[in-house]
């Protein structure tokens, strides 16, 4: 932990801190202009949409996951571990080739379009779009969701759903007071393991929606390698790290049982 966690963030942190005519240990110039500069209106705008399309994202990836991680905990035992190797397999690839992948479905000679176009339709663009960016971080991330989730209804007692079948309650009393309840853990660490890395993404908004809607990633990916400004894209490191702890201790508050339950009542 202290190499490979604790001493980066603090090198990064020292970067933002201290300013790009530093010149070795016995000239650092600290300063804050690093941050002052991030609240520039561009830089809030590139922030503000990547929440917005990491948010959308994890939506979607709820919407999906749930119900899938729902249907893998019912199934018996040997449909079950299918359906599990199935959700994992894409996973086992490099998420930069799947992505690529998605370029040759959804390019303008992709797959999509010359299924639309055989059939008589006329030719959609789909690549390089905000739709191709969150249909590529919904793609990558949601096994992330559903993954959380089914761990969270597995362990989940059949027994209180019997009994509350056995007292007259409905499927969806069922679903509303016994199931979502204790299945909330899981959605808790489903949506922070989906909106952390969308939300700092730079590959999947590069290739599918060519650099169109610039997100956080990218611009900390173009001021290190492009630009070469280490301290500002280190300052916009630390903000996000800031942002993405508070985001967690906000979830947090939601799992009320810690030990992976929730109240019933």
């Amino acid at each position: 932990m202290t190499i490979f966690i604790i001493l980066p963030s603090f090198l990064v942190l020292l970067y933002s801190i201290t300013s790009k005519e530093s010149n070795g240990i016995t000239t650092i110039n600290f300063t804050l202009e690093n941050y002052k500069l991030f609240f520039d209106p561009m830089y809030i705008n590139i922030l503000f949409d990547s929440m917005t399309l990491a948010a959308i994202s994890t939506l979607i990836c709820l919407i999906l996951g749930y119900p899938a991680a729902y249907i893998i905990s019912t199934s018996n035992i040997s449909k079950r571990n299918t359906l599990l190797f199935l959700c994992i397999l894409p996973m086992w690839m490099n998420m930069l080739l799947r992505t690529y992948a998605w370029m040759t479905i959804l390019g303008n000679n992709g797959l999509i379009n010359n299924f639309l176009e055989m059939i008589g339709f006329q030719k959609v663009n789909l690549l390089y779009t905000r739709g191709a960016t969150v249909m590529g971080m919904v793609y990558n991330f949601i096994p992330f969701m559903i993954l959380p989730i089914y761990t969270a209804l597995s362990k989940m007692d059949i027994g209180l759903i019997e009994a509350a079948d056995d007292l007259g309650a409905d499927k969806k009393t069922i679903f509303r007071k016994i199931i979502l309840p204790l299945s909330m853990p899981g959605v808790i660490s489903g949506i922070i393991m989906v909106f952390m890395p969308a939300v700092s993404t730079f590959i999947i908004p590069q290739l599918l929606g060519g650099n169109k809607n610039m997100m956080i990633g990218n611009l900390i990916e173009k001021l290190f390698i492009l630009n070469g400004d280490w301290n500002f894209g280190s300052a916009i490191s630390i903000i996000m790290m800031i942002i993405i702890l508070i985001s967690m201790s906000i979830m947090n508050k939601f799992d009320v049982d810690k030990e992976g339950g929730a109240r019933l009542w």
